[in-house]
């Protein structure tokens, strides 16, 4: 006799990490609905995701539940035999104790009723290979187990199902649907369609990301056009079931299956987005123009999530997706063309990347491109080069790079080759999703999996360095009290800025998005408008204002008070020894130590409440022996904030000078490890190489191409590309881990250089020029050369 059959979206415990779109699983449960259905079959669909309780929850250990619980779905107030999906998310094929209570209140309240487990598998999300007889076993309360796809073999099933439970658990293979035009709309009006929307805008709260690529607003609902991918990409779980040497191929919904499925999801059940996540949606260029040309006839936002191939994507398309597409996402895998072809075999020109890219961003189109470190077979090297090409991918066209770490799902041939190149040391783990950013597992000779995090960490402090506000450094003055030397404007002619030249400027970056100045000089509190400089970029809306000394005008309490109080944020204290004889050796001015440090003292009296203060020691032949006395000082002084700088490489600052780095960074490295527990420290101007497990101290060289630098003479350049001539790679530097984000090495001079003398630039013709060039009232900053 029949009976309904109840298809079961279950709650899903997922790694807030996770990198498949698991909020979209239950379109899996509504095409196998509208299958049955469109057989005679009666159904019942209970989604999780579509109830009045459907939420998110915290979890634990950085997951998060998503859905309603498991009393919320009423599985008792149901009979039938019931469909239970099983979803990569349920971390194959371990016992998911989410799961495992769906199943256990299924089968105690209905002891007798049928229960199948299926993964009902379309397309677009990783996919883990699981041995069915391990599943069952995890899994008592199960009565078949499908796998793969289910739209061949899940009528038949049912059918079979309703002369009651098999005697024994059973597994079923399921084949690829040849022909999706077969396949009925996924039947989205069985669920309740305005309490997804609701659990959607929760997700967005609860999942705790910073932005998305790929929006949910409005009702998002997701599809798929196509199924599978002819490629055979060697991290890829795709076309999972097939037989072994079987080539990889690609159905497709026909010009008029694609547009009935678009209709109805617009003028059916109401989607205002619609999320495609075809495997691969454009490898056949009419079928992708013809999904396009649907889309254009109603009012609807559309993204692909799981991107699409750069090298097939035209002009034409890039313009009808203008406007309607949040994010393009494409794949490069690799900056390498070797990697790309001889180890992803991906088949790819990459130039592809770059053409496609930039017509989006002239388009206005953002774009995702996806990358892959650690795959066995690349070279260290080649690593770098890759995440080089990202990096000016974003640079030029703002691309944002995805970069992850190659994850050997079981079933991939990534997978053969990582046991190959390490036999039996690849994890086999519950939840896959922190290996793509977090948990790099993949090994070779070239590199391990600790060289591996270093890469990305690296890389995402130099996305993070170019991410953050810019900022103005403005020297306001060449004169100075003191004679330093290691000076690196030492050898200028001592010359104030003019003020209202400095006015001008500050407007100037103001308007372009800058909120960030550090006054500097020479000395500047030797300049008498350093004060109303700093209340006038407060006053024009500057949020972090720092100011660099000597700190022996602030000797005088007077003066000290005055400046602490003026608008600044953090005042930076040269201290370059931690007595009169050696800050004296380095200063050239005897009195200095005594002056520097009781401006110390009057600073820390009267700073007020969210001024930080800090101090700078130079590295010198004189003074670096004499560091853990000077973080000693620092803590005397009552100052919590030390920076440690080796020699800029101009004015003063020569060979003669500068003192064995190796033997500077060795003693940097036990000072902070005394201090770190009470001081904060920051390295400047030194390669990642010379402190090893440091690197969260060191500032990255590349931090400079976010700082603008002002001259006295109103001169504008920027920071990284004014010093890079001085800096050189070694041969060792191309495999290094930090090499994204270091600078290379400083190159000094044996001799000071000579005096430099100039003429203050006109600042209204400059600033003239460049609105012309760039528009003055910009609201973005760019990025001076």
């Amino acid at each position: 006799m029949s009976q309904p059959t109840i298809l079961v979206q279950p709650p899903l415990t997922i790694s807030r990490d996770v990198v498949d779109y698991p909020y979209h699983a239950d379109l899996a449960v509504v095409q196998a609905a509208a299958v049955l259905q469109a057989a005679g079959r009666e159904t019942v669909v209970i989604d999780a995701f579509a109830l009045r309780g459907s939420t998110t929850r915290p979890a634990g250990d950085n997951q998060i539940t998503l859905g309603a619980t498991v009393k919320e779905l009423g599985l008792d107030e149901v009979s039938g035999t019931f469909v239970v999906h099983y979803t990569v998310f349920h971390r194959p094929p371990k016992r998911d104790p989410l799961l495992g209570e769906v199943l256990a209140t299924i089968r105690a309240a209905h002891p007798d009723a049928p229960i199948v487990l299926a993964d009902l598998y379309q397309s677009g999300e990783h996919y883990i290979k699981a041995a069915p007889a391990q599943i069952l076993l995890e899994y008592p309360e199960v009565d078949v187990f499908v796998q793969f796809q289910a739209e061949n073999v899940l009528l038949a099933l049912i059918e079979k199902l309703d002369d009651g439970r098999p005697a024994e658990q059973q597994a079923i293979i399921g084949s690829e649907v040849q022909d999706l035009d077969l396949l009925p709309v996924p039947a989205w009006g069985d669920i309740d369609l305005k309490a997804r929307d609701r659990f959607m805008i929760r997700l967005i709260d609860g999942i705790g990301r910073g932005g998305w690529a790929f929006p949910i607003n409005g009702r998002t609902l997701p599809a798929i056009t196509s199924r599978g991918c002819p490629y055979r990409c060697a991290h890829c779980s795709s076309n999972p079931g097939r037989a072994e040497g079987a080539p990889k191929k690609q159905q497709r919904h026909s010009e008029a299956g694609t547009t009935e499925l678009v209709n109805a999801l617009v003028t059916q059940f109401g989607a205002t987005r619609v999320d495609f996540l075809d495997e691969m949606v454009n490898i056949l260029p009419s079928h992708f123009d013809n999904l396009l040309t649907s889309l254009a006839k109603h009012d609807v936002a559309y993204d692909f999530p799981n991107g699409m191939r750069a090298d097939w994507v035209t002009p034409e398309q890039l313009a009808m997706m203008a406007g309607r597409i949040n994010t393009l996402s494409v794949s490069a895998e690799s900056g390498v063309q070797r990697v790309v072809d001889a180890v992803v075999d991906k088949k790819l020109d990459l130039a592809s990347i770059e053409t496609t890219i930039a017509e989006a961003s002239r388009l206005g189109i953002s774009t995702l491109v996806h990358f892959i470190i650690g795959m066995p077979g690349e070279t260290k090297q080649e690593i770098n080069q890759t995440l080089e090409y990202a990096m000016r991918l974003y640079t030029e066209y703002g691309a944002w790079p995805g970069v992850q770490f190659a994850t050997p799902l079981p079933g991939t041939r990534l997978a053969e080759r990582a046991e190959e190149a390490a036999p039996g040391q690849i994890p086999i783990v519950n939840d896959y999703s922190p290996l793509f950013q977090h948990k790099p597992v993949t090994l070779s000779e070239e590199f391990t999996a600790e060289d591996l995090q270093q890469f990305k960490w690296t890389f995402d402090q130099r996305l993070n360095a170019g991410n953050e506000p810019t900022k103005v450094i403005m020297n306001v003055t060449y004169r100075c009290n003191n004679r330093c030397n290691f000076c690196a404007v030492g050898n200028r002619e001592y010359k104030d800025g003019r003020f209202e030249d400095q006015q001008k400027l500050l407007v100037n970056y103001r308007k372009r998005g800058l909120k960030l100045v550090d006054f500097d000089g020479g000395e500047p509190t030797i300049y008498d408008k350093l004060v109303p400089l700093i209340r006038y970029s407060k006053l024009i809306g500057y949020e972090r204002i720092n100011v660099t000394t000597n700190g022996r005008m602030c000797g005088y309490e007077k003066y000290a008070e005055k400046l602490v109080k003026s608008g600044l944020t953090t005042l930076l204290f040269s201290v370059h020894g931690p007595n009169q004889e050696i800050h004296a050796r380095n200063v050239g001015v005897p009195e200095a130590f005594e002056q520097t440090t009781q401006g110390i003292r009057n600073c820390v009296k009267h700073a007020p409440p969210g001024v930080d203060l800090g101090v700078n020691i130079t590295i010198t032949k004189t003074n670096y022996k004499e560091l853990p006395e000077v973080a000693q000082l620092t803590w005397d002084l009552g100052v919590r904030w030390m920076n440690i700088q080796f020699l800029t490489p101009f004015g003063r600052a020569t060979t003669t000078v500068n003192p064995d780095t190796a033997a500077a960074a060795e003693i940097a490295m036990r000072v902070i490890d005394e201090w770190e527990d009470r001081m904060k420290f920051q390295v400047i101007n030194l390669p990642f190489c010379f402190m090893p497990g440091y690197q969260r101290y060191i500032l990255g060289d590349l931090l400079k191409i976010q700082r603008h630098m002002v001259f006295v003479n109103n001169e504008d350049v920027n920071l990284f590309d004014y010093l890079k001539d001085r800096r050189s790679y070694a041969e060792e530097c191309h495999s290094c881990v930090h090499k994204v984000f270091c600078g290379g090495f400083y190159e000094l001079d044996k001799s000071p250089e000579p005096p430099w003398k100039f003429d203050y630039l006109d600042v209204d013709d400059f600033l003239e020029t460049e609105a012309a060039q760039k528009g003055c009232g910009s609201s973005s900053p760019t990025q001076s050369s």
